[in-house]
Formats: structure tokens, sequence, C-alpha cells
């Protein structure tokens, strides 16, 4: 029988969807511009969850400023949401950026960079082999 879903698995699914929607509708900070909750990770007690952000911008100042309002934000996004959950233990939250997004498009990066030096490669290899066998004629 296929395992269910754990109860902080669902909780932590719930408490993406609503802090999503509580960024993009209720706060109201300049400083957040397209922010994303990519993750959210509860301890088995429902005391503390973890949400992982990401940002549109690059800029690690600007990232590390924007991780820092949501950090003290967290009372009023922890309150909007205890009104939309109706859960016995609210959870306190703790906003951690996620690198994994930037790490990614890194690593694709990485590897068009490699494709396309191999291609450049193989162009000249097909050249030079070109080259010679005209010469042999």
């Amino acid at each position: 029988m296929a395992r269910e879903y754990a109860r902080t698995d669902r909780v932590g699914q719930q408490i993406q969807k609503e802090i999503a929607t509580i960024l993009m509708r209720e706060v109201k900070d300049p400083r957040l511009s397209m922010t994303t909750v990519s993750a959210v990770e509860v301890t088995r007690d429902l005391a503390y969850a973890k949400i992982f952000v990401t940002f549109f911008d690059d800029d690690i100042e600007k990232i590390n400023s924007s991780v820092e309002v949501l950090n003290e934000a967290e009372g009023y996004i922890r309150s909007l949401l205890a009104k939309r959950l109706r859960a016995r233990i609210m959870p306190h939250l703790r906003f951690v950026y996620d690198k994994s997004m930037a790490e990614g498009v890194r690593m694709s990066a990485l590897v068009d960079q490699a494709v396309s030096s191999d291609k450049h490669l193989m162009d000249e290899v097909k050249n030079d082999t070109s080259e010679q066998d005209n010469e042999e004629s």
C-alpha cells in the first residue's frame, strides 16, 4: 500500500499556498517585488516552519534585504496565515533564500557553454580532416 502524505507535508503545502497569496495580495512592501515561495518545511510538532523563497532580482544585497524584511514581517504574515488556516497550532515562520533556482540556472548555463565549446571543437576537427583529404587528392 502506498504511503500516505504525512500531516506535516499537507500542512506545509497549505502554508506554501497561503503565504504565496498573502505575499502577493497583502504585503505591500516595495522591497519585496516578485517574491516566490518555492518550498516549506514544517517541524513534526508543527511549531516551526521554514519558508524557502526566491526573488526575481539576482543582487545578493537586495536578496538579503528582502529576506530580512520578510523575517521582520513574520508576526504580521503569521497572523494573516492564522486567520486563513484555522489550525490549533500556528508555526513560527522563518524565511530563507532558496539558492536552488539560481544554482540550476548557473548549471544550465555551464552545460550550454560546454556543448557550444564541444561543437566548436568538432567543427574545427572536421575542417582539419577535410583539408587533409583535399591535400592528399
